[in-house]
């Protein structure tokens, strides 16, 4: 698919979808951290966020640049330099950032495991496990200096990632090329 490991999901009781990725990524903790913990990171690669207030139960509004999409909700879980949680209206749910040290043990690289609990049905299941794919790949393209320039975006990489998520749960013929 890409760089980054494809993700996975749980289903639990019908609709209840635990969306998860881990990503390796060859910057340190410190840096990583401001991508997904502060407004300037975050509009690099995900959404504007504004409010952020960076603390428990702060409020946060995430609007994506790349659409009309804006959620709300409060900052859940913050543990500075380890933990970003925001749990925000039911379409997007609970969307977590936990930071560990890289393979390396030092501080050059991080992983990054992120989980994301909503309500879906199969079809916004595919839809946002392409799209935090996508994302992904945005937030290593941000991390090495190029962040996204939203004005240009298109949704064909989005389509593409979406194919091969439904594809990949397809229970036969699957197809690698």
């Amino acid at each position: 698919m890409s760089e980054i490991p494809r993700g996975r999901c749980e289903t639990h009781g019908g609709d209840a979808q635990l969306l998860r990725f881990a990503v390796e990524l060859p910057h340190p903790p410190s840096e990583v951290w401001e991508a997904v913990a502060t407004p300037e990171g975050l509009a690099g690669w995900l959404c504007a966020a504004d409010p952020l207030e960076p603390r428990l139960d702060g409020r946060v509004t995430l609007r994506w640049l790349n659409g009309d999409t804006v959620v709300s909700g409060r900052v859940t879980a913050w543990d500075p330099g380890y933990v970003a949680e925001y749990t925000v209206d039911p379409t997007h749910g609970r969307i977590r950032f936990h930071l560990e040290p890289g393979a390396s043990g030092d501080d050059g690289s991080t992983v990054l495991r992120f989980t994301n609990e909503l309500r879906a049905d199969r079809a916004y299941r595919l839809d946002c496990l392409a799209g935090w794919h996508d994302h992904f790949e945005r937030l290593a393209a941000a991390l090495d200096g190029h962040p996204s320039d939203w004005a240009a975006w298109s949704p064909e990489r989005w389509r593409h990632l979406r194919d091969l998520y439904e594809r990949d749960e397809a229970r036969w013929p699957k197809w690698v090329p």
